[in-house]
């Protein structure tokens, strides 16, 4: 249903790529790794260079937005029509850290092109996605006649993703009269597989903790004081067991209030996947499949929350004996979270259960860090029928649907802004993200150009929030 001729955006494409590659390479030449304090000179220099950049491309406002750490890029380009959606495209330009001696065949910043595939750090996290939005908006603009975009178009590109966003609620929060929006693009995800194109509709949420137990004030002589007292090592692995049932469901009363069960049609749409459970396993390193009765492997990841044990210890752990009741044990836990589960309830019923769960003698610490919130686009949104539909024009093949099991700032934009998070990625699992060898396969980023291309008229023409 889109307004934008095909073969108008292909031949605008065809007619810009080299350019617009040549671009990206700039932009990947730059090493914006915002873990390592002494590149944040160059995260600056990436967003300023990115600022530049959407500003040659139109768009009417572009601004370096200031955080208690890096920097983040906004840019705006209004469409003249006062009913048209707005929409926000997020992604970020900060990397993560590479270095040729941690396994890469080149240096990760100096981009090459091999076999139809552009190796680069930050090649498909995320500047690669990011840098796409430049030539769909031109390639819409062109094959449309139009001088603005058929939506009100907004970009918030952050310089601190890599390093788990720590300023990024704050700064949504500060500058939410100038994000309002209608919808969210996400473009910092990605596909199934290059021959089975997916959109992703759903991230799971995120809380994690450690639980610091207590027991005698030093540790003591297990013969003559073991079995009499409590010992805080063997809480912490009774805590660690408790933590599921039988059936491997989280055991921690209220966990489950509040979750949004899948319904019939997406166990459906997942069952549809061509999932190849044995080839999964071997990408987890892992030996058998194990998890929630009553839910598949994908199910699991996708849409179901889980309680996990990251970490036990306490007590002697040299070589040989030491036969002592140690005096202190430690675990970690996280919880990924589906859409209906809020955090600081979680967190409420995570306290509750340690505390029933220790005997007199054993006292104890919770810390936990922070939480991510879910997000969920439900699947008959019109703005993502809209997606949906450009995808299709873009790869000429039916699109099916996935949901992400990690965690990311899009749902603080979900919750900030009060709008659906959409999510347009084109990068494929080879494609290395955080890992030596980083690339993005050029005619699949393409096809993400194309996508944007299609997405601001279908938007337009098919959806008017009210």
């Amino acid at each position: 249903m889109s307004t934008t001729p095909d073969s108008a955006v292909r031949a605008y494409i065809a007619l810009h790529r080299e350019s617009f590659l040549q671009d990206l390479a700039d932009w990947l030449r730059i090493p914006s790794v915002s873990a390592d304090p002494e590149r944040a000179g160059d995260v600056r220099r990436s967003a300023e260079w990115l600022a530049a950049k959407l500003s040659d491309t139109g768009f009417t406002a572009t601004e370096i937005w200031e955080t208690d750490g890096l920097p983040a890029v906004f840019a705006e380009w209004p469409s003249g029509d006062p009913s048209a959606p707005t929409v926000l495209v997020y992604g970020h330009h900060d990397v993560q850290p590479a270095a040729r001696e941690d396994g890469w065949h080149t240096d990760p910043f100096v981009p090459h092109t091999t076999d139809g595939k552009l190796y680069a750090r930050g090649a498909a996290d995320d500047k690669g996605q990011v840098f796409f939005h430049t030539l769909g908006v031109r390639a819409h603009l062109a094959a449309t006649g139009r001088t603005a975009p058929a939506v009100n178009l907004k970009l918030l590109i952050e310089g601190e993703e890599e390093s788990g966003s720590p300023n990024f609620p704050a700064l949504i929060e500060k500058h939410a009269d100038r994000l309002a929006c209608d919808a969210v693009i996400v473009s910092d995800t990605g596909m199934w597989s290059r021959d089975t194109p997916t959109v992703c509709t759903g991230m799971r949420g995120l809380t994690d903790c450690q639980i610091d137990l207590y027991g005698p004030d030093q540790d003591i002589h297990s013969g003559s004081f073991g079995g009499a007292v409590p010992n805080p090592a063997t809480e912490a692995a009774r805590l660690a067991a408790a933590l599921h049932d039988t059936d491997r469901r989280v055991a921690v009363p209220g966990f489950y209030d509040g979750v949004i069960e899948l319904t019939e049609r997406e166990r459906e749409l997942f069952a549809e996947l061509p999932f190849d459970e044995a080839e999964w396993l071997r990408t987890a390193h892992s030996h058998a499949p194990l998890g929630e009765a009553g839910s598949t492997t994908l199910e699991r990841i996708w849409a179901r929350p889980t309680a996990e044990v990251n970490g036990i210890g306490g007590g002697y752990q040299g070589p040989g004996g030491k036969t002592i009741v140690p005096s202190t044990a430690q675990l970690k836990l996280s919880f990924r979270l589906v859409a209906g589960q809020h955090a600081a309830a979680v967190q409420q019923s995570v306290r509750d259960w340690v505390a029933a769960q220790l005997p007199p003698g054993i006292r104890h610490e919770i810390t936990f860090w922070g939480a991510t919130r879910p997000c969920l686009t439900p699947l008959d949104h019109p703005a993502l029928q809209s997606l949906v539909r450009a995808m299709g024009l873009a790869f000429e093949q039916k699109i099916r649907f996935t949901r992400e099991g990690g965690s990311g700032p899009a749902a603080d934009l979900q919750d900030v802004l009060g709008v659906p998070v959409l999510f347009l990625g084109i990068s494929v699992p080879s494609d290395g993200w955080h890992a030596p060898n980083e690339k993005v396969e050029l005619d699949l980023l393409m096809k993400g150009v194309e996508t944007a291309a299609h997405l601001w008229g279908d938007l337009a023409e098919t959806w008017r929030p009210a």
